[in-house]
């Protein structure tokens, strides 16, 4: 049968002994322990469910890109030449989805009127799903309408709404996207582009099978349509999303800079503690030094103490830990179980980590000073 690891090791045994001689003090050294391990666990765990959070609503708009006409350059509109230049160039499975945009007065239900943006897309049943009715694929008549306008003016498929003069059944309300998507419907009224008395496009959106993919399309527009002029502006949104990404990490290092401020203080407790347990225990030492421990023995016990209050602190703080973090997801991303990330993983093992190296490193001047006491000084105390 094995032993007690501390029956193995003598030096652990006396640790084990010599802090449970003072319990109070023992337990405030080890609970500066738990409160910074939980402190810098929890507050990455916040972080990283932040950030998750606003990626998850960002949604796939870093495939996306956007291109406009250069207004700084006299360009007002898009015209048919440029959209088929722009579709020579993108890649076979990335979507393009030329806008032409007005702003009309829309009569809604019950003699509701306002002035809004209305959006002319020819082929909206590449980009958008119906929550109710049927986007018509080819789109030559009729209104689509986003679910947010759908639920202020209670429109449903099948109402008539009147755009700038004329009547337009809505054939669907369309499903939102994402809610940072250019292409999101929510808030929109979208008419067939040829009801829509301009002479070219406001806009294009393209959505591209992943970031890097967008990237190089974005790369050929430029150099496609602003050969001889600039005629165009490329808005790249994974640049975007890769720029908040940024943001969240930098906020996450401070907020976990700052937590790790109360395990410095947890070590200037723990510090406290050893130097304490080193001056009333100075006859005891000296009597170890005289029966043959040498200073190495005297050394080890003295920061197996400090590792000791480090890891019992530790394991209290990571289990705390997790039941805050369980909280956290429950509450930020509405999944609780999301606490089991890798990214919150390290978290957790690099507080219990930093507790465990700042109680050792706290103990390492006591350790030291205990080891080096005469063993006739001490006797005399």
């Amino acid at each position: 049968m094995l032993e007690p690891i501390y029956r193995r090791f003598p030096a652990a045994l006396m640790a084990r002994r010599n802090l449970t001689r003072t319990k109070m003090r023992s337990l405030l050294a080890a609970l500066g322990i738990v409160i910074g391990v939980v402190a810098i666990a929890s507050l990455g765990m916040f972080g990283v469910s932040l950030r998750y959070s606003i990626t998850q609503n960002l949604g796939d708009i870093g495939n996306q890109v956007t291109v406009s006409p250069n207004a700084n350059e006299g360009v007002e509109y898009l015209n048919d030449r440029d959209i088929r230049d722009i579709q020579r160039v993108v890649g076979a499975r990335t979507t393009v989805t030329p806008v032409r945009t007005d702003i009309v007065e829309v009569q809604f239900t019950r003699g509701r009127s306002s002035q809004e943006f209305i959006y002319g897309i020819e082929n909206p049943a590449e980009v958008y799903t119906a929550s109710d009715g049927r986007v018509p694929e080819p789109y030559r008549s009729g209104a689509l309408i986003g679910s947010s306008v759908a639920e202020e003016y209670d429109i449903d498929s099948g109402s008539t709404i009147t755009v700038n003069g004329t009547s337009l059944r809505v054939r669907a309300v369309l499903e939102d996207g994402e809610s940072f998507s250019q292409l999101n419907p929510s808030n929109r009224v979208i008419v067939p582009a040829s009801q829509i008395d301009e002479p070219g496009y406001s806009q294009v959106y393209i959505t591209a099978p992943s970031g890097a993919e967008a990237n190089a399309t974005a790369m050929r527009i430029r150099d496609a349509l602003n050969d001889r002029e600039q005629r165009v502006e490329v808005s790249e949104l994974g640049s975007l999303v890769d720029q908040i990404r940024q943001t969240f990490q930098i906020i996450n290092t401070i907020l976990v800079g700052i937590a790790s401020i109360s395990l410095l203080v947890a070590g200037i407790s723990i510090l406290n503690v050893m130097l304490m347990s080193t001056v009333e225990r100075r006859e005891e030492i000296g009597v170890l030094r005289a029966v043959g421990y040498q200073k190495r023995d005297v050394l080890k016990v003295m920061l197996m103490e400090a590792a000791l209050l480090g890891i019992v602190g530790g394991l209290i703080g990571v289990v705390l830990s997790i039941g805050a973090g369980l909280a956290i997801n429950h509450y930020t991303v509405g999944d609780a179980t999301a606490v089991f990330r890798v990214a919150n993983a390290w978290y957790v093992g690099a507080a219990f980590s930093f507790g465990v190296v700042t109680s050792i490193l706290s103990g390492l001047y006591p350790a030291w000073k205990a080891a080096s006491e005469e063993p006739v000084e001490a006797l005399r105390g």
